[in-house]
């Protein structure tokens, strides 16, 4: 069905996707400007980013296609054909979890405010779920408050921890109401005053993985450089472990793909965004998410991924924008913790489509050929000549503005001497 899928014209995908989901409509309303004034401010108009999809995904043995959204030319090209090489990618998920803060500042006698704040808990916790009475009917909200004392160089802090259930929702306005409800409370029990009470968007229960074991041979038609191959992305993969440089440009290579899904469905990618990168620096090293070894008496190449994904299939944008409420439907109505592992497994793959490149042809051959068509309409090439203008731009010792101008004109003397 997916077969040539990036050769057909617009029409043509979208008849496939018809012929797919024929339950979905092909093509989702547009977002209202009564909607869009309502969900930000000083709202004017639209800025619109392309919508395409990935289409060779298969996903703990079913097949996804994913929506993405990005304006990068190559991002869906190299899901696309990463995704067909690795085959089914296998996902996991942690917990349904994320984390509220009440903090507290300048803290004269330590040990007696913990321990009111021990004694307490379970007084505490219940007015915390009192606070978020939907979110407990869903079988979410509060679960835990811990305590813990941390000390700068110029202050002393109590923080108290709140541990929510999000349900299928992001849960930060619920969160924070919580801690809101709690802040007062605190305050009258400890004697201490709330320097703030926020959620915290390090997400590190809800880490998801992605694995996939790879035969060296999907790599290279010839065995003996399929073999290099695999070997090289594992050696890529071991350098990005101890040099910062590599390892952010890695990192960013996989959030590629998992931003475009985040933006397709609606959700907080720079919510996300913050959350992974904390998590590469767990251990005080900025450390890749993604890593391959070389199983060499297998022969197969091993891909893991391991990241927390804060995200979410209901409430805010998610359930007022059209084309986000369009693309979960193309995902089958996936839970929150079902996008979340759908979203390691396309980091995943984006992440192997760059390292295979980098240690092959280079990154710049597969960006090449989309940037030649983005070069030819920028300086004005009509839909019939932009497919002409690109091949002559990649046959040209080098692309500019310029030298696109000039083939342009080239291409139009030619035509009109033809006629």
């Amino acid at each position: 069905m997916f077969r040539g899928f990036y050769k057909k014209t617009t029409a043509q995908r979208r008849a496939v996707i018809d012929e797919f989901r024929p339950d979905l409509h092909i093509m989702p309303k547009a977002l209202p400007e009564t909607v869009a004034d309502n969900m930000i401010e000083n709202y004017l108009m639209n800025y619109e980013i392309p919508l395409g999809v990935a289409v060779n995904f298969t996903i703990n043995d079913q097949q996804k296609v994913v929506p993405m959204v990005t304006e990068e030319p190559s991002v869906i090209a190299a899901a696309n054909n990463a995704g067909k090489i690795l085959g089914n990618i296998q996902t996991t998920y942690g917990q349904r979890e994320i984390t509220g803060q009440i903090i507290l500042s300048g803290i004269q006698h330590l040990e007696t405010v913990l321990q009111k704040l021990e004694t307490h808990k379970n007084e505490l916790l219940q007015q915390a779920k009192d606070a978020s009475p939907n979110m407990v009917k869903r079988g979410g909200g509060p679960i835990a408050l811990t305590f813990e004392h941390k000390k700068s160089k110029i202050e002393q802090y109590i923080v108290i921890y709140l541990t929510f259930n999000p349900c299928d929702a992001m849960g930060a306005n619920a969160i924070n109401t919580c801690l809101e409800a709690l802040a007062p409370t605190i305050e009258a029990l400890t004697d201490e005053i709330a320097l703030m009470k926020i959620l915290s968007n390090y997400s590190e229960a809800a880490v998801s993985k992605a694995t996939t074991s790879v035969p060296t041979q999907k790599l290279h038609p010839n065995l003996e450089e399929a073999k290099n191959i695999a070997k090289s992305i594992a050696l890529a993969s071991d350098y990005a472990s101890i040099d910062v440089y590599r390892a952010t440009t890695h990192n960013k290579g996989i959030m590629n793909g998992i931003d475009a899904l985040c933006l397709a469905t609606g959700n907080d990618w720079r919510a996300v965004e913050a959350s992974v990168h904390a998590y590469a620096s767990r251990t005080g090293n900025y450390q890749p998410l993604a890593t391959w070894t070389y199983d060499e008496k297998a022969d197969r190449l091993i891909g893991e991924i391991e990241l927390p994904i804060p995200v979410a299939v209901v409430g805010g944008t998610i359930s007022v924008h059209p084309a986000a409420q369009w693309s979960l439907e193309l995902l089958d109505n996936p839970s929150a913790s079902e996008l979340a592992q759908i979203m390691a497994a396309v980091g995943l793959a984006q992440n192997f489509a760059a390292v295979k490149a980098l240690v092959t042809e280079g990154i710049q051959r597969g960006h090449m050929g989309l940037q030649a068509r983005s070069l030819a309409m920028q300086v004005g090439a009509t839909e019939d000549e932009v497919g002409r203008l690109a091949e002559k731009l990649q046959e040209a010792p080098q692309m500019s503005s310029t030298i696109a101008a000039d083939l342009l004109k080239e291409i139009r003397e030619n035509q009109s001497e033809e006629k």
